[in-house]
Parts: structure tokens; C-alpha cells; sequence
């Protein structure tokens, strides 16, 4: 049966109601600041009634949760909005550092010093014996090569910068998944009643879930969805076992927690990989598996397989390592494979890459099949000699201490057997004034380095010899006959020799006072086509200046589409943002609001309970 008592306590949950409307407005405002903070109301019911004739009579109210006014669906679009323009965000910074080092819109950088570098052939070419020229023309090459070694070097550290990012972006990922794995343990335990939410902690879980999608594309799953229409049409709230992957993987399941690995164990210490090991012990590679978020970018830029060499088979930046090598090395070679025919006594090859008894064209390298011509002068400058010598697919550069038969039964010819066999060169019937008489060709080992030499007594009588090419590339890819040294981006530069004796550099093609062919030769070198080749076999025809643009117009142009994307990806992760923080984002001015009305609520409360003492007052002195 209802009583006066009972009227005390509807007005008391009237005040407690009241009371905790006021504590989570206060803490909706204290918190309107508060990264990954949403806004909470208090949800309330009537009690139950008391059953009494003739009907069941009020029995005031009662909290029945506070809730947090989120959206589940709308908060995922945002993570996938906040994923995609941390990956922009990435690709962006590190694409616009690397178009930096190649400033050639302005007329610098390396293009520049290249036609600085064809200039001076030309003047070395209308002054062949020239000594300033030749001393500028050194220097020319030394500040051209230098700038291509720098170059290489800056793209190299910023593929090293991406990969200690990736370390320290990993350590990262592994320490918000331990703490997400932890929450998930405290909010079940919080919500264990049934009746609880953990809001704070809930809000805690969704920033730091959101951290590791921008920070590694990460993708949460979980058992249901909920709605409270009744209460909000904005709250959609997920519930029930609560997992993160990560390119099909589980790092967080529930309260277990799967950290990531990465070392550079398998390499060396030079790169970082990334692998995900089972509780077995097994691991997988890892990175490849990896898309979104920074890490996604940078593993784009980086490289995400190493290959044995210690190098990535993959990433935009070794990629323009690679092609940068490339352009490099087909500089190196075209220059190198026309300085030969600059008439000298001596050549000597680099160290080569492969063995005297391997075929030319299955080296890997440039060599292409066709003829070169071995020449000889006399002091005057007159040809006294020549030579054909053909590349084709039975030739090695010297079997002379290897069996002399391919797979298939084929006689393997050399270079130097070319070279050594009795062949009457001059059409004179004289047996002893022939190529064959004035050089020896040899290949040492195991530093495998091939050389050309005239022979005692030509030499002393001044004979010299040269190399003309048509088409083989077999001086280019040897370097026997060096202007250049190197055979990359990374060690390119002026032959040693030359930066000591810069007057030792040579305009001529035969050794005869006012040639100048040579150098007219390398001034119409940078408007030549010739074959790039590719370490996947894959050959390109351009010219220089061609093959330096296509470079360069490759690394804008993916810049220039990154920067568009950029800007739409910003504009969509806003309107995104903006949306999501009108449904959880505080608003001071209503709970401004709300404050005034709880205040309000209070007060009629309290009135209520005022009322009901009043009554006790006049009940206790009718007793009197």
C-alpha cells in the first residue's frame, strides 16, 4: 500500500535523477575537448509502479543507462576516411622529397650538367689539343657524375628513412594493440552485469582502433550491431567479440593479443622485415600483405620483398634507384664503348661479372651480337691494321683454359681466340704484321680482367690500336678503353687516370695531329639512340636525354596524381569528419542547455520533497 513515505522517494528519484543528468552534462563538458571523447545521455524509465486499487500508482523513476550517442556505421567510414589520408598524407611528403632531387624545370640539376657536360665536348672538339679545355671538360664530368652519386645517395637514404619509419610505426602498431586487447578485458568485466557501459573505456578502444587503421590499415570485426531508436536514431553501437586484423591476419582477438615481428635478421641489418608468427613458431612474410594506412605507404615506397642481393624486387623508390642505375650505366657504357676508338697501347677491362668460359649474351649484361673492329695505327696515324671480330651466341671472351662446347654440341668461340688466330689482315701475304702479331689479348684470374696490349716492339715503335663498335656494346660493357668509371649511379665517375691527368684525355680517333672525331663523335652521342637495359631483361631505345626525362616525368607525374588524390581524399576525410562529429562531438551550447534543465528538474524535485515534508509536519501535529 502506497504511503507518505513512498511520495519521499518519488521525489528522491527525482533528485537523483536529476543529479546524475548534472554529473554527465559536467562530464560531457569537462570532456568537449578531449580527443576520441563522445558525448553521453542519460537514459531514464519510470520505476516500477506500485499495484493498488483501483490502478497502479507512480512510483517516480529510475536511471536505466547512460548511453554514448555514437554511430557505428558512421564511425567506419570515418576510420576508412582517417586511413586513406594517413596513406595520402604518407606518399605525399615522401613523393614531394624525392621530386626535389631532381629540380631539372628550372635549368639545374642533373640535366643541365649533362649538356654543360656535351658542350665541352664540343669545344674540346674545335680545340683537340687544347689543355684549359680538357681541364674544364674534367671538371664538367666530375660535377656531372658527382651530382648523379649524390642523387642516388638521397634516394637511397630516403628509402633507409621510410624503413626505420617502418620500424618504429611497427613498435607502435604492437603497443596500441596490447592496450586495445587490454580494454577489451576491462570492458568485458565493466559490462559483465548486462546493465553497465563502459563508455570512457569504449571511447578509449575506438581512438586507439582508429590509430592502428591509420596506422596500418588495420580492419575490426565484431559480433553485432545494436540501435537504441527509442533513445537516439544515431546510436548503432557494435558488441561482442571484438578483433582486429591486419592483411588477413589477427592481432587482437578479444583480450589475446598477436604483437607483429619485424628485424632485419634476414638481412643483413640492412632492412627491416616484417612477419607475423604463429603461436607455433612459424612465420609468414608479412609485408606484402600490408596495404593501407602509413605503413601501407611506406612499404609502397620502400619495397615490401628483399631479394637476395639485399635489395627490394619491388617500391617506387628502388624502382627509381633501379632505373636511375640504368640511365647511369647506359651513360657509362655508351661513353666508355665510343672512348674506345681513341687510338692507346694498352686497354684493360673493369672486373668482370662473369667467367671467361660463359657465353656474352647470356651474361645478363648489355653485350648484343654483331662485329667490333680492332684497329691499328701506325705513329703517323695511318691504319696499318684491322680486325673483325663477331659476338654471337657460341661466344665467350676466352676459353682458352675451359672446355670449348656448349649443351647442345656447339663450338664456343672467343674474343681472344678472334684475336690470336694467323689471319693476313693486310691482304700483303705477309704473315708477320698482322693483328694477330702486334696485340695479345688475355684473361686473368680470378680477377677476371681482360686486356688488350701491343706488343714490345710495336709499342716502342709508337703503334696504337683502337676499338670500332657496330653494335656489339663489347667496350661499353668491359670498359676496356674508360672515361667513365662505375657501373651505377651509386660509384660513377671520371676515370681515375683522367682526374689525375686531365691533359691525358683524348679528341682523337686516329693519333694524328688536328683529329678531332672522337669528340665530334660524343657531342652527337647525347642525340643518339641506344639500348637501356633493365635488370628484368628489359630493353628500352632512347637517347639520353630521353631516357633521363621519362625518368624524371615518371617520378612527377606520380607525384602530381598523388597531390590530386590528396586533395579529394582531405575533402571526403572532412565532410567525414564533420559528420561524425555532429552525431558524438560535444556541443557546449546544448549541454548549456541540458544543465539549465536539469537545474530546473532539480529544483522541482526538491520542491516535491519540500511538499512531502510539509505534510509530515501537519500529519505528526494532528497526533499533538
Amino acid at each position: 500500500m502506497a504511503s507518505i513515505f513512498n511520495s519521499l522517494n518519488i521525489g528522491y528519484s527525482g533528485l537523483n535523477a536529476a543529479q546524475i543528468g548534472i554529473d554527465t552534462t559536467g562530464h560531457n563538458i569537462s570532456n568537449a575537448e578531449t580527443e576520441g571523447y563522445t558525448r553521453q545521455r542519460v537514459v531514464t524509465s519510470e520505476a516500477t509502479p506500485i499495484a493498488i486499487t483501483p490502478g497502479a500508482r507512480g512510483n517516480g523513476t529510475k536511471i536505466a543507462e547512460i548511453v554514448r550517442v555514437f554511430d557505428s556505421f558512421v564511425n567506419d567510414r570515418y576510420s576508412a576516411a582517417a586511413q586513406n589520408k594517413e596513406y595520402s598524407d604518407t606518399l605525399k611528403k615522401n613523393l614531394e622529397e624525392l621530386s626535389t632531387y631532381f629540380p631539372d624545370i628550372e635549368n639545374v640539376g642533373i640535366k643541365e650538367d649533362l649538356k654543360n657536360y656535351f658542350d665541352l665536348w664540343q669545344s674540346l672538339a674545335s680545340n683537340p689539343s687544347n689543355s684549359a679545355v680538357k681541364v674544364a671538360l674534367a671538371q664538367q664530368t666530375q660535377t656531372l657524375t658527382q651530382h648523379i652519386s649524390q642523387t642516388q645517395d638521397k634516394i637511397a637514404a630516403l628509402q633507409k628513412s621510410t624503413d626505420n619509419q617502418l620500424l618504429v610505426n611497427v613498435e607502435e602498431v604492437n603497443r596500441i594493440g596490447e592496450q586495445i586487447a587490454n580494454l577489451n578485458g576491462a570492458i568485458n568485466t565493466a559490462e559483465s552485469d548486462g546493465v553497465s557501459n563502459a563508455n570512457d573505456l569504449r571511447d578509449q578502444r575506438e581512438m586507439l582502433s582508429m590509430s592502428l587503421e591509420k596506422l596500418i590499415g588495420a580492419k575490426v570485426f565484431s559480433g553485432n550491431i545494436q540501435t537504441n531508436m527509442p533513445v537516439d536514431g544515431n546510436i548503432a553501437t557494435k558488441t561482442g567479440n571484438y578483433t582486429i586484423q591486419v592483411g588477413g591476419f589477427n592481432i587482437v582477438d578479444g583480450s589475446s593479443f598477436h604483437p607483429i615481428g619485424i628485424d632485419a635478421k634476414s638481412n643483413a641489418g640492412q632492412f627491416n622485415d616484417i612477419y607475423y608468427e604463429r603461436q607455433d613458431g612459424v612465420q609468414f612474410h608479412f609485408a606484402d600483405k600490408i596495404t593501407g594506412g602509413k605503413i601501407g605507404a611506406l612499404i609502397e615506397l620502400r619495397g615490401s620483398l628483399i631479394g637476395s642481393d639485399g635489395t627490394f624486387k619491388d617500391g617506387f623508390l628502388q624502382d627509381t634507384m633501379n632505373t636511375f642505375d640504368v640511365f647511369s650505366k647506359g651513360l657509362i657504357e655508351a661513353t666508355n664503348n665510343l672512348y674506345a676508338q681513341t687510338a692507346t697501347k694498352t686497354m684493360q677491362s673493369n672486373g668482370l661479372s662473369f667467367s671467361d668460359n660463359q657465353t656474352l649474351l647470356s651474361t645478363g649484361e648489355n653485350f648484343q651480337a654483331g662485329t667490333f673492329d680492332l684497329v691499328a695505327y701506325d705513329i703517323n696515324g695511318n691504319e696499318v691494321g684491322r680486325r673483325s671480330v663477331a659476338i654471337d651466341t657460341s661466344t665467350v671472351i676466352d676459353n682458352a683454359s675451359a672446355t670449348n662446347l656448349m649443351s647442345d654440341g656447339v663450338t664456343k668461340n672467343s674474343i681472344a681466340e678472334q684475336l690470336r688466330s694467323q689471319k693476313d689482315d693486310n691482304k700483303d701475304n705477309n704473315s708477320l704484321n698482322d693483328i694477330d702479331d702486334m696485340i695479345t689479348a688475355s684473361f686473368a684470374k680470378p680477377s677476371n680482367i681482360f686486356t688488350l696490349s701491343m706488343k714490345g716492339n710495336y709499342a716502342d715503335a709508337g703503334y696504337t690500336f683502337a676499338i670500332e663498335d657496330h653494335g656489339t656494346n663489347f667496350a661499353g660493357v668491359t670498359g676496356v678503353s674508360r672515361f667513365l668509371d662505375g657501373n651505377n649511379g651509386k660509384n660513377i665517375e671520371l676515370n681515375a687516370a683522367l682526374q689525375n691527368d686531365s691533359s691525358s684525355i683524348r679528341a682523337f680517333k686516329a693519333p694524328s695531329a688536328g683529329d678531332n672525331q672522337t669528340a665530334l663523335d660524343m657531342v652527337q652521342l647525347q642525340f643518339s639512340s641506344f639500348d637501356f637495359k633493365e635488370a628484368s631483361n628489359k630493353t628500352t631505345t632512347d637517347t639520353m636525354y630521353g631516357f633521363f626525362d621519362h625518368m624524371v616525368t615518371r617520378i612527377g607525374t606520380k607525384t602530381n596524381a598523388v597531390i590530386t588524390s590528396n586533395d579529394t581524399i582531405t575533402a571526403q576525410f572532412n565532410a567525414i569528419k564533420q559528420e561524425h562529429d555532429s552525431i558524438s562531438k560535444v556541443s557546449i551550447d546544448e549541454e548549456m542547455a541540458n544543465l539549465i534543465r536539469y537545474q530546473t528538474s532539480y529544483g522541482a524535485a526538491a520542491k516535491v520533497i519540500t511538499t512531502i515534508d510539509q505534510m509530515m509536519t501537519t500529519l505528526l501535529g494532528i497526533k499533538q
